[in-house]
């Protein structure tokens, strides 16, 4: 079950409030439509568009602009379509990445998701929260919703669960206060430089998040059966888009590759290119 609600409150509140949720067996679930919102990775949380009343009245539908990933899986190789996690594009290295997109950037776009179908998705499991701490401080950590399919997957590659939100001391931006500045009225249009009349930062950001990579997959050199974990069985699969059971090793590198089933093939793109340059 989820829980929603219109209210201006200081970020521990959303935590505590989030928490005592959670300890009732409910999904917190909050909706800001201000990219600045001090809410925004606090906890469970999504963005729309600031939409007139009487739009909201006829029935017309709320577009998630923020808040809702997909998790995207792909080997690193030079036919890639998205650059090395490791590397930060100046290579590849054969490995399995993962990563957490907004609809916008997967590849190919995705649909947006709209908040009504997220409500209902909430309340019966096929959407779920997840938080993605970030490896070296955990106040930059991400809150996100994803589907249930995404989570599961990105809990067997890591092998991590999701944490539950807590309740944390009281955050330098606690307090609610009046910061006493004009609102800047002028039209800046054509004139160099970027200008703001509100000086808090951006916190709900599109840019990918969480991004973890598998080693590169083990490659057969001689006769012997070429040990492969489950976790990489289940990344190869999600990253060649195939089931399972149609995954099998090339011929002539020994690397998992998409080797039964329809437009199987006995060699991967890299053993084909040498074979065929010969």
């Amino acid at each position: 079950m989820s829980v929603s609600g219109r209210s201006y409150l200081s970020p521990s509140s959303v935590h505590r409030r989030s928490a005592s949720a959670v300890e009732h067996g409910l999904t917190p679930l909050w909706v800001a439509n201000d990219r600045a919102a001090s809410l925004i990775d606090r906890a469970p949380w999504v963005r729309v568009d600031d939409m007139p009343w009487k739009e909201i009245a006829d029935g017309k539908e709320m577009v998630i602009r923020g808040g809702y990933r997909h998790l995207e899986v792909w080997k690193c190789v030079p036919s890639s379509v998205r650059h090395c996690l490791v590397s930060d594009g100046a290579g590849h290295c054969g490995g399995i990445h993962a990563d957490w997109f907004v609809p916008a950037l997967c590849l190919p776009e995705r649909k947006p998701v709209h908040i009504e179908d997220l409500v209902l998705q909430s309340a019966t499991g096929e959407s779920v929260p997840v938080y993605m701490p970030n490896r070296g401080n955990g106040r930059a950590g991400r809150h996100m919703w994803v589907s249930a399919d995404d989570r599961a997957l990105w809990q067997e590659l890591i092998g991590e669960r999701t944490p539950l939100p807590t309740v944390p001391h009281e955050e330098e931006d606690d307090a609610i206060t009046f910061a006493g500045q004009e609102v800047d009225r002028d039209c800046r249009a054509g004139e160099e430089g970027r200008f703001v009349s509100d000086s808090r930062p951006l916190r709900d950001l599109d840019q990918p998040t969480g991004g973890f990579t598998l080693p590169r997959m083990p490659v057969q050199r001689s006769r012997e059966p070429t040990s492969v974990t489950p976790v990489e069985r289940a990344a190869a699969s999600a990253a060649l888009g195939c089931p399972v059971w149609e995954l099998g090793p090339c011929a002539g590198c020994g690397q998992l590759m998409r080797r039964y089933g329809r437009n199987a093939a006995m060699y991967c793109n890299g053993c084909r290119s040498v074979l065929n340059g010969r």
